[in-house]
């Protein structure tokens, strides 16, 4: 099995992508658990935010926004 070589900026990517995608998935299963709306939905930007950094990774290592390429 291949390695990624760790200067490769993508293995750093790689794992921040799975780090934030764990984080969203943390934040939105503790939304489930509380009853103040307001900390819901802080919650809830929260796993929104992230979202956007784990998409803006994505792109950066798919190249798939011309700010990437």
């Amino acid at each position: 099995m291949a390695t990624i070589d760790e200067t490769d900026p993508r293995a750093h990517t790689a794992r921040m992508e799975q780090s934030f995608h764990e984080t969203i998935g943390t934040l939105r299963s503790e939304i489930k658990v509380m009853t103040d709306p307001r900390a819901r939905a802080l919650f809830e930007t929260a796993a929104e935010v992230i979202g956007g950094l784990e998409k803006a990774f994505h792109d950066y290592d798919k190249k798939d926004e011309l700010a990437w390429t």
